[in-house]
């Protein structure tokens, strides 16, 4: 009789709020290999991050999803660059725990909110946003969040819109991630400077676990 795998536990998350009190930083991620997955995430998890962002930016990213979300216990597995409503149900059936799209156009908007999972949608104006919110969302992506007025329009954003949280995405960088964490609106950012393409291409996970281990402490 061939004995059953226990699925590898996971931290639970119910809504958008819960993906932006994990970590100060979630890595945004782009593997060219499923294989470079699994120890990526684990670098992530020993320094600190229990989230992880595989993006749909390579023909890797599904594969990357369910072999992180079958094999690695403690993290938490997001699909980001969702764009399209049938994208919505493979990122679901390979097992991730939470979508991130660059935008909210109407469709895809509807498809990831009858996923049932949380979803960081993302948003560039304060139009963008007021229409997340009036679909029931409090947490949500600014994103390009440097060419979108960066700091000083989030900033802005707080006055009508107090109870709106966001995960700013686009152009942070390990120099300005404090900065923008200092906002009273920002729960956590999003980043790629976690995972450096040389480091993943060499398999430095000693380098990514150091990188992952200073974003953690930028919350106390």
């Amino acid at each position: 009789m061939t004995p059953t795998t226990a699925p590898v536990a996971k931290p639970v998350i119910s809504r958008e709020a819960d993906i932006l009190d994990l970590a100060p930083v979630i890595p945004v991620v782009v593997v060219d290999s499923v294989e470079q997955a699994v120890p990526l995430a684990r670098a992530l998890l020993r320094g600190g991050i229990p989230v992880i962002e595989l993006t749909l930016r390579s023909a890797a990213g599904l594969g990357a999803i369910e072999a992180v979300a079958s094999e690695v216990e403690g993290m938490v597995v997001g699909a980001g660059t969702v764009v399209t409503p049938e994208q919505v149900r493979q990122v679901q059936d390979a097992g991730a725990q939470f979508i991130v799209t660059p935008g909210s156009p109407p469709r895809l908007l509807e498809a990831a909110l009858a996923s049932g999972l949380p979803l960081l949608a993302g948003a560039g104006t304060l139009t963008e946003m007021l229409t997340l919110a009036e679909a029931g969302l409090e947490a949500m992506k600014f994103f390009p969040a440097e060419a979108s007025g960066g700091r000083p329009y989030l900033s802005a954003v707080s006055g009508p819109c107090p109870q709106l949280r966001f995960c700013p995405t686009g152009g942070i960088t390990r120099e300005t991630a404090a900065d923008w964490l200092a906002l009273p609106n920002v729960g956590c950012v999003g980043g790629s400077w976690l995972t450096p393409k040389d480091a993943v291409a060499q398999g430095d996970w000693a380098r990514i676990e150091a990188l992952a281990a200073e974003a953690a402490a930028l919350r106390p």
